[in-house]
């Protein structure tokens, strides 16, 4: 008879298959329930993302376009300066041509001047009077004189104040040229996107870079450039029409003796030519000094070479009596010795190296300074040449014939004249 074949294993009752379906079921949906709320969340994250990196980019965006128009308004403004300076330089420049002409032209008045005073010491007898003629021609003199005087204090007021505007001239163009450059960099930023080739990460961009300035102290900085170079122009407008008065007030002013120029032309030079023996006799001295240096340095090498052989020496000695057998294998006297060695001649090695080095700086000391001396001892040589020049080019001086006469507007003190260009280089600031 067929029996009915039973499959082994755990059976599960009817009620736990329900259960276990409806748990099935319930997890489902905890996870479902789960993920949806995290694909809310991330919903969220992501369009409040969006919209803070749109507003944000949008901001900056627009406080960069208003940082570019305030620096492009600061670069006109700058521009405006520039050409106002240029031109206050450019006139300055002229009115001190027209001065030094008017120095020059008084030389002749007082030639003649002198002159007839000179003729008139000829009178003999009775005629040898102090007449008003000889009291004018005096007086003549003394007036030339002190034009003369006046001119030259007004061309030296004149190159000192070109001198302040071009210092002032050359604050408002590197200021320009950093607004230029800023703008530039501004802009190239303006028009970055996230579709630009040149975008990447930077290491710590956030950071403030060394010489970071605030906003304020932008600002101050070019209003004070600006306020100084129309500080200067005011005050080179000032001296301009001074200047101009004084050329049409000193008509027959003259320049001041040369015989006080050339006394101290002469005693400068021999100061130089002291100065030049003397820088001379110290190079020499500083040469012999070098060579005496260089032979220490030499045997200090060497004898560092010497002592760095010595430890060498006394190295391997301690090094070999470590491979002494057993009982033999002893610190006796040797050992001791040749350790006191090893310090000793380290010690040595290290002082002798520290008086190298000290030696070789000092050495190093030395060639800068006969460097110094042979530049120094260059300079006065060139002005020895240069003075000696000046004292040539006195003897054959000649004095050209020809007169100044500005004319000048009542109503507003400055001159209608047309000034001639200036030569090349003549107003070259340092």
């Amino acid at each position: 008879m067929a029996t009915l074949s039973v499959k082994p294993g755990q059976r599960f009752t009817v009620p736990e298959w329900h259960i276990n379906s409806h748990l099935i079921s319930a997890d489902a949906e905890h996870q479902r329930s789960a993920s949806h709320q995290v694909r809310q969340a991330g919903r969220t994250l992501r369009n409040e993302a969006d919209n803070q990196t749109k507003w944000d980019e949008h901001d900056n965006q627009t406080r960069l376009a208003e940082r570019i128009s305030s620096v492009n308004r600061w670069r006109e403004i700058l521009d405006k300066c520039l050409a106002d300076v240029d031109a206050e330089i450019d006139a300055l420049a002229k009115v001190k041509e027209a001065a030094e002409c008017a120095l020059q032209a008084k030389n002749l008045p007082l030639d003649i001047s002198i002159e007839c005073l000179t003729l008139r010491e000829s009178r003999r007898a009775i005629d040898v009077v102090r007449d008003p003629v000889e009291e004018e021609l005096h007086r003549e003199v003394k007036v030339i004189e002190k034009a003369k005087r006046e001119l030259q204090r007004r061309v030296s007021e004149t190159f000192e104040q070109l001198c302040r505007l071009q210092e002032a001239r050359q604050q408002l163009s590197c200021d320009h040229r950093c607004k230029v450059e800023a703008l530039e960099i501004d802009r190239g930023c303006l028009s970055l996107s996230v579709s630009s080739p040149k975008i990447s990460f930077k290491v710590n961009p956030t950071r403030v870079p060394d010489g970071s300035t605030v906003l304020d102290e932008w600002e101050q900085n070019s209003q004070s450039n600006k306020e100084y170079a129309e500080a200067e122009m005011k005050a080179s407008t000032e001296l301009r029409e001074a200047t101009v008065l004084t050329i049409a007030q000193t008509n027959n002013e003259m320049e001041a003796q040369r015989v006080a120029t050339k006394f101290a032309l002469r005693k400068r030079i021999r100061d130089l030519e002291s100065a030049h023996n003397e820088l001379k006799w110290q190079e020499q001295n500083t040469l012999g000094e070098i060579a005496e240096m260089e032979e220490d340095i030499r045997r200090l090498e060497e004898n560092l070479q010497r002592k760095t052989k010595d430890l060498k020496v006394a190295h391997t000695r301690l090094e070999t009596r470590t491979y002494r057998p057993q009982m033999d294998l002893c610190r006796d006297q040797v050992q001791y010795g040749l350790t006191d060695e090893v310090r000793q001649l380290e010690g040595t090695i290290r002082a002798l190296k520290q008086k190298l080095t000290e030696s070789q700086n000092a050495l190093d000391a030395l060639y800068r300074q006969l460097h110094r001396i042979q530049t120094d001892i260059g300079y006065k040589a060139n002005s020895l040449v240069l003075d000696n020049k000046c004292m040539d080019n006195w003897r054959k001086l000649k004095v050209p014939r020809e007169t100044f006469v500005p004319e000048v507007d009542t109503f507003t003190g400055t001159a209608t004249r047309a000034l001639s260009p200036l030569k090349n280089g003549q107003l070259e600031l340092a």
